[in-house]
């Protein structure tokens, strides 16, 4: 009897061994989280790809935007802002800070802040003594400081990495004339 349990036993082994009913669903299924990861990490990159470099050209805009001209109003200010909010399309740009500032460099090569706005951010103190890159600091002259900071929370790997900060910013000198007032202040 034993040996006849045994031989059934052997017997229906064999029998599951040599079947390959569903052994494609067994794979499909032990493969699909591995691949939904994969996608959903390739989506969320390319997004945060696509934002970085928004941030970038947003960065660039209000900076070439402020250069090309002697003097803005607040008007001129709050349009050159806005023109973020195309640049950044379709993002919102809630999450979105810029601060732009006016850096005077004076003949003993100190640079400060002549005039500072932002839009949902912190504008610079005026007066306030800044460190300019050292290749950028030229004495008795002036340039337009775009600072640009988006807060990006990833759809899916948020669990993972949370709110990430990307920023960039930029350094330009006016274009038309040697410095670039703002309203009713110049810059230094």
């Amino acid at each position: 009897m034993p040996s006849k349990i045994a031989s059934s036993m052997l017997g229906l082994a064999r029998r599951f061994a040599r079947d390959r009913e569903g052994v494609s669903a067994v794979e499909f299924a032990l493969l699909l989280p591995l691949m939904l990861t994969i996608y959903f990490g390739a989506v969320e990159v390319s997004q945060g790809v696509t934002i970085d470099r928004k941030v970038t050209l947003t960065t660039r805009t209000v900076a070439d935007l402020v250069t090309q001209v002697a003097s803005l109003t607040t008007t001129d200010m709050t349009n050159v802002l806005e023109a973020s909010t195309s640049v950044m399309s379709p993002f919102p740009t809630s999450n979105l800070k810029i601060v732009l500032s006016c850096v005077r460099t004076n003949s003993s090569g100190v640079s400060k802040v002549g005039w500072s706005v932002t839009k949902n951010g912190t504008a610079r103190g005026a007066n306030t003594t800044v460190t300019l890159p050292t290749a950028l600091t030229v004495n008795d002259s002036t340039l337009i400081w775009a600072e640009v900071q988006y807060a990006y929370t990833p759809a899916v790997g948020y669990v993972v990495t949370g709110t990430l900060t990307l920023n960039d910013q930029m350094y330009m000198r006016p274009r038309i004339s040697d410095t670039v007032g703002y309203s009713t202040s110049t810059c230094l």
